[in-house]
């Protein structure tokens, strides 16, 4: 190679880091910043399944009433086509009853135990005496004005659209969030937006015809699936992130380091930890976190139970931080410093 042609190549190279490095910092000298309509720092997981028994109206009552920014859910569709709210399609974990939510009606559903494991923190159990499964609508009646991030736990063509259904019935198109970590699922329900926009505006066509007025449609935002996580962190890592355009609103990623103290460590292989401790390095990035709230998109840590675990999310910058002790949380932000 010419020495002409290595300094044309060098300088190639400087230009584009010093670009990438400067939109890392300033990415909004070339994109807009998303317009943020609520911000959540304390997320309750489950309502707060470490205080209240999961997923149940006294959990999300409990949550509210300490001052939640957002209560977390995930959502099943029954037999008779009603949204339920439950982490488990099966319910033999929750309820002791082998069965699938898909196979009952909704009437026929089991309680709940009146004991359950925190699954995020390791021997560790939560009773309650609301042992009933309750229904989406019910939650979004209860408390009409919390932000609710709902997880899409099935594949399932009608209970992605039951969900947007019933968002936009409620008029929570502003202060929900939904998706789930299969970017299969992610995709049905930009899907189902597009198809909620298209008849939105043809309803308004007809009522501004008839009345000369305009209903404004809103989109539900959307998490990142798992596949986008890993292709934002290629992007990040690759200096090419500043340049490329993104559509989710809310990165919602694990701290890999509480698997550590979800396991025995002697029942882990060395190779184990090392691919725990290197996705914790490669995940848990300031810069990362920093250049995705600039351009206006929610960072959320997930599920953190522990004082430090919360500052170290907050100190890299997260925006969020999803637990199932949401009275420890409250405690914690009383206290914190950034």
């Amino acid at each position: 190679m010419s020495s002409t042609a290595a300094l044309y190549l060098l300088s190639t190279l400087g230009g584009y880091l010093v670009t990438s490095f400067l939109l890392l910092k300033y990415p909004t000298l070339l994109h807009q910043r998303k317009k943020q309509r609520f911000l959540g720092k304390h997320i309750s997981h489950r309502g707060g399944a470490g205080e209240n028994l999961e997923n149940t109206m006294a959990a999300f009552q409990h949550a509210v009433t300490i001052g939640t920014d957002m209560l977390e859910l995930d959502c099943h569709i029954t037999k008779d086509e009603q949204v339920v709210v439950s982490h488990d399609e099966n319910l033999k974990r929750s309820t002791g009853v082998n069965v699938n939510i898909s196979d009952l009606k909704y009437c026929e559903l089991p309680p709940y135990l009146g004991k359950l494991d925190v699954t995020f923190q390791r021997a560790c159990q939560c009773e309650g005496e609301d042992n009933r499964i309750p229904l989406l609508k019910d939650i979004f009646e209860a408390f009409p004005n919390t932000p609710i991030n709902i997880d899409i736990k099935v594949n399932n063509n009608v209970l992605i659209r039951k969900v947007s259904e019933l968002v936009k019935q409620y008029g929570r198109e502003h202060i929900t969030v939904w998706g789930n970590a299969s970017y299969e699922i992610v995709e049905k329900c930009y899907k189902e937006q597009r198809r909620q926009k298209q008849r939105t505006k043809i309803s308004n066509i007809t009522i501004k015809s008839i009345t000369g007025a305009l209903i404004k449609n809103s989109d539900i935002p959307i998490f990142f699936s798992l596949q986008r996580v890993l292709l934002i962190l290629g992007l990040f890592f690759t200096g090419l992130l500043p340049f490329v355009p993104i559509r989710e609103q809310f990165f919602e990623i694990p701290m890999p380091s509480i698997i550590l103290k979800l396991k025995e460590p002697r029942t882990m292989s060395r190779s184990q930890k090392f691919l725990i401790w290197l996705s914790d390095i490669l995940l848990m990035r300031k810069a990362l976190f920093d250049h995705l709230t600039a351009r206006g998109i929610q960072v959320y840590v997930w599920v953190l139970n522990e004082e430090q675990e919360y500052k170290r999310a907050f100190d890299l910058g997260a925006t969020g931080v999803m637990t199932d002790y949401p009275t420890k949380l409250k405690d914690f932000l009383h206290n914190f410093s950034p």
